[in-house]
């Protein structure tokens, strides 16, 4: 009971391991209860301090700078809460490709009862067990990174779909090229040399013409990866993209966008090249005399998936837009011009851009009003905000900004600026 009892305070949410996933954990989950505790009290009205709650404008900048500074605790948690993700992560990567490697020998044991063992089986079972080393080794390189995930996530944290199967392509490329090498060196038969195809036939089992199909799908998938990479980049530069970083990598990464909503791109590419690499394992198997003969038909499946998958990438755009700035009306107030002390409703689009419906990113969110700018604030309700919304606004109108025409522009959290639009300041 003592030793459960001390566990529990190291472990709890103010851990500061250097390598414990349970502190940082449970000090998110902490903070995300927290948060939402506080939010809903706000929003009922509760909690306020007297001598603000007479003035709506008081009450609502308190608490915006409230909820701002909880949110803010919260994403120091779920950073921690990241960072420790990833290190526990690439042990599992580990176990995954040695469960693999487990997986390959039992069915290589159990396929050669009655058949025999064989030059071919023990060169598949040292091609697994060599790509299993390799990628250890590489897990162990990554590890503070994620270990195998380290090379397929993206710069905004996430899982890239391109890199994953592009990783899978080549992946699956040089296993076969190490069993033809262990089967050279076991049966001393070159798949290319005359007798060296299966049962003895005609070899040219590693020629250019057997696996050219093969060659060119991984080829594409490693160049479409790449100029996607640099899609994405250039869109960001230019800010006809929105991306802010996730806190880590998920496996919904594969077939959502950055908003965790179905991709069906994203979905159509990994569901293909999926297909396209089972039926080319299959070839493998069935023929293992040289490189994987993909029927051109499953060739031109697999590259228009790829081509689909990259016009994707070149139509997605979020850019903030704005359409129109009105004077916020309350019920009973009469209409008039904007004044300073008003408050101002800005319609738009892209004002929360996909992934960014956090609260801490939520509170970066600023509109420019001439010279002057203005945090928006953060409007509570229970379960959520009011404002900001991807589509609406309201700020008011500092004192600070002079009487006359002004440009009124909304700065996102993923740092992406709107057009301008000029309202009418009067005294």
């Amino acid at each position: 009971m003592a030793v459960q009892e001390a566990g529990h305070s190291v472990h709890g949410g103010g851990c500061t391991c250097g390598d414990c996933p349970h502190g940082a954990r449970e000090g998110h989950r902490r903070a995300v209860a927290e948060f939402g505790a506080r939010r809903d009290e706000l929003a009922s009205g509760r909690g306020l301090p007297a001598q603000i709650a007479y003035s709506e404008g008081a009450s609502r900048q308190w608490i915006s700078d409230e909820l701002t500074a909880s949110a803010r605790a919260v994403a120091e948690r779920s950073r921690a809460a990241g960072a420790a993700w990833l290190h526990r992560v690439w042990l599992r990567t580990l176990l995954a490709v040695w469960g693999c490697a487990g997986l390959s020998l039992t069915v290589l044991a159990v396929t050669a009862i009655g058949t025999g063992w064989g030059p071919t089986r023990t060169a598949a079972l040292a091609a697994a067990l060599s790509a299993a080393v390799l990628l250890t080794g590489a897990a162990w390189l990554h590890r503070a990174h994620g270990g195998l995930l380290a090379p397929v996530v993206g710069e905004d944290n996430r899982l890239s779909t391109s890199r994953v199967v592009a990783a899978a392509w080549v992946l699956f490329a040089a296993s076969s090229v190490l069993f033809l090498a262990f089967r050279l060196a076991v049966a001393g038969v070159s798949p290319d040399a005359p007798g060296g195809g299966p049962g003895g036939g005609p070899g040219g089992g590693s020629g250019l013409a057997r696996g050219a199909a093969l060659l060119l799908v991984v080829a594409v998938v490693c160049l479409i990866a790449v100029v996607v990479r640099r899609v994405v980049t250039v869109r960001i530069l230019t800010q006809r993209v929105q991306k802010v970083q996730a806190d880590h990598p998920r496996t919904a990464d594969l077939l959502c966008d950055d908003g965790g909503r179905g991709s069906f791109t994203d979905t159509q590419y990994v569901l293909v090249g999926a297909a396209s690499l089972s039926y080319a394992a299959v070839v493998l198997v069935r023929d293992p005399g040289g490189l994987p003969r993909l029927p051109w038909s499953v060739t031109a499946l697999a590259l228009v998936s790829a081509f689909v998958y990259l016009a994707g990438k070149y139509a997605e755009g979020s850019r903030p837009v704005v359409l129109s700035v009105v004077r916020a009306r309350e019920p009973g107030d009469l209409d008039g011009p904007i004044r300073t002390g008003d408050d101002i409703e800005i319609r738009g689009a892209g004002f929360v851009p996909p992934g960014a419906g956090a609260p801490d990113r939520l509170a970066r969110m600023t509109v420019r009003i001439g010279p002057v700018h203005v945090h928006v604030p953060l409007v509570p309700v229970a379960g959520g905000f009011t404002n900001p919304t991807d589509a609406g606004i309201r700020v008011p109108v500092p004192v600070d900004v002079e009487p006359g025409r002004v440009d009124v522009q909304v700065v996102t959290a993923a740092g992406a600026e709107s057009n301008r639009v000029s309202i009418d300041v009067t005294d």
